[in-house]
């Protein structure tokens, strides 16, 4: 094994991807197979097309049905992993949503959607997987789904639900990793900035053409630009590493 796998492969490991039907779930659940991993992929809706991309680069992937903010589903699914695989070393915890509303407008149903999807969804599966993890002896790594959202306020867009969920999503993973750093568990989160994704071919052109000027490098990221960071977060590169926010959003926030 060269000193790169030593550092970066996740060859044995089991990691689960939630929300890895498609988009920034899809590309990194590829990734994480390519650098070594079998992946189980958690949805609402199933993960056919992932797994079917997964197998078709000579790696191991299997879907299993299951809604986020569902205490007991997630509970059953992860259970599932660790019977069919024997293990769970690696979560990406990355289902969520975002509604752009102006906060005089919104709905309280639409902020208690957000909240529940992308803070209280990410909570329930970190806090089950951190249970097996403590439970088998596993040194695991958690990464939450964070946004340069949770440390900035978007503009032009309103996104107020958003904007809290993922900034308490950043203090969620601080709190998770001193509270399992006795268990050998590291939690993080990764905070893109603007992503290419299927999801936003959805958006206004009119925002895009607002964003555009402020990104320093006046352009998108592609979720590609996303698996190195995971990667490193998931392997033993960064086995010191856990408390962290780890941005990649092309230096917007520095400005």
């Amino acid at each position: 094994m060269s000193y790169l796998e030593e550092l970066f492969g996740l060859h044995g490991k089991i990691a689960v991807v939630t929300g890895g039907g498609r988009g920034i779930g899809q590309v990194v659940a590829l990734g994480l197979a390519k650098a070594g991993a079998e992946v189980a992929i958690i949805s609402r809706t199933g993960a056919d097309e992932t797994v079917g991309l997964i197998e078709q680069a000579g790696a191991k992937a299997y879907s299993l049905l299951a809604d986020v903010t569902d205490e007991g589903a997630v509970d059953v699914a992860l259970t599932q992993v660790v019977t069919r695989s024997g293990s769970l070393d690696i979560l990406f915890n990355n289902a969520g949503i975002c509604i752009h509303e102006d906060t005089l407008k919104a709905a309280v149903a639409d902020w208690r959607q957000v909240l529940d999807i992308n803070l209280t969804g990410e909570y329930i599966v970190a806090r089950a997987a951190g249970r097996i993890m403590i439970e088998k002896g596993i040194k695991g790594s958690i990464i939450n789904m964070a946004s340069m959202s949770g440390s900035i306020v978007n503009v032009p867009q309103w996104q107020a639900s958003y904007n809290a969920s993922k900034a308490g999503v950043i203090h969620m993973t601080r709190s998770l990793a001193v509270e399992w750093a006795q268990y050998g568990i590291r939690v993080n989160s990764l905070s893109p900035g603007y992503i290419a994704t299927p999801m936003s071919v959805d958006t206004p052109q009119e925002l895009k053409d607002a964003w555009m000027p402020l990104m320093p490098y006046h352009r998108m990221g592609k979720p590609e630009e996303l698996v190195g960071a995971v990667i490193y977060l998931a392997a033993e590169s960064s086995g010191y590493t856990s408390g962290s926010d780890l941005l990649v959003d092309g230096a917007y926030v520095c400005q």
